[in-house]
């Protein structure tokens, strides 16, 4: 049985946090191990190849969004989900970690039920992502739902599993609202209240990521989001009214 655990590793530097998680990884069925700072961390990631890693950000040495951006960097590691534990909870720290490849950010300090159920989440989305193959092209843009890419002129753009999870699922929605509460299925699957917020963030970060076509994705205010039917929208408002 403890041969099917999944692996996670935490780079932690704070051991009542570090305490707490393993606790609970046990009770959750996870094998987790613990490195306190980033180069001991970044040699565990490259010895074990965790299932996921657990990520904080205010690290001896070299901080977590360095390390993530190393990791995101390698054509070995580049595929290990990361979520990154942080008391930084401003919107621009947030929006930075998604960017850089996290695939989701839990602030702290934070409930272990809500982490391992976001765990869960990540790691669901992992194993399926690769089911379907089914391609999407819109405007200059291609986005491969199996070989998990977005292209733009034959050019890779990186998104996250959350990123890559809604604009998979707007996109085949084409043209329909989809709520907020829709939309959290390729996120997390509980606590509304702090993965809407969610939401908002990974769409933020996915219109700077489509650039000078970020109006593709609308906002329809009261409900939620959208991706327009047409190839080529003109500029508009981004906030539009509620039917």
């Amino acid at each position: 049985m403890a041969t099917n655990k999944k692996k996670i590793l935490l780079i932690e530097d704070e051991e009542d946090v570090a305490s707490l998680l393993k606790l609970h990884a046990e009770i959750f069925g996870y094998k987790l191990t613990v490195e306190s700072d980033a180069i001991n961390g970044f040699k565990a990631i490259e010895s074990e190849k965790p299932d996921l890693l657990l990520l904080d950000i205010m690290l001896p040495g070299e901080n977590g969004f360095d390390l993530c951006r190393k990791i995101k960097s390698s054509d070995i590691l580049r595929k290990i989900p990361i979520i990154i534990l942080s008391a930084r909870n401003q919107e621009n720290d947030q929006i930075l970690g998604l960017e850089l490849g996290a695939d989701d950010y839990v602030t702290k300090p934070f409930s272990p039920q809500l982490l391992f159920s976001r765990i869960r989440a990540v790691l669901r989305r992992f194993k399926e992502k690769g089911k379907e193959h089914k391609t999407y092209g819109f405007g200059e843009f291609f986005l491969d739902t199996e070989r998990f890419l977005l292209k733009k002129d034959n050019k890779n753009i990186a998104l996250t599993l959350s990123e890559f999870g809604i604009l998979k699922r707007l996109l085949h929605s084409r043209g329909k609202v989809l709520s907020r509460s829709q939309l959290l299925n390729e996120v997390s699957d509980e606590d509304d209240c702090i993965i809407d917020r969610n939401i908002d963030v990974h769409v933020a970060s996915l219109r700077k990521k489509l650039g000078a076509h970020s109006e593709w994705i609308e906002t329809v205010r009261g409900i939620g989001y959208r991706f327009t039917e047409e190839e080529n929208p003109l500029p508009r408002k981004k906030m539009l009214a509620k039917d």
